[in-house]
């Protein structure tokens, strides 16, 4: 199994929440996020906007907003 990024550069997080379908809505001292849902729902994502996002934050962020550890790692891997 793929490990998970410990000190991840915040580019390539974002570059991988949008390609799991998340717009950035506002960047200031955190950076917020949105995923419209196909059933018609809404998914907030809050992260801090430093420039390494350490891995304890990334696996609490994915377990807030639903996304598998699968999923992330293997969009992480290929952005």
């Amino acid at each position: 199994m793929p490990k998970f990024p410990v000190d991840a550069p915040k580019r390539k997080v974002i570059r991988t929440l949008e390609s799991l379908g998340f717009k950035i809505i506002r960047e200031k001292e955190h950076i917020s996020m949105l995923r419209e849902n196909p059933d018609g729902t809404k998914t907030p994502l809050t992260l801090p906007n430093h420039s390494i996002i350490k891995g304890s934050t990334l696996r609490a962020i994915c377990t807030q907003s639903g996304i598998s550890r699968d999923d992330f790692i293997k969009n992480y891997n290929e952005s």
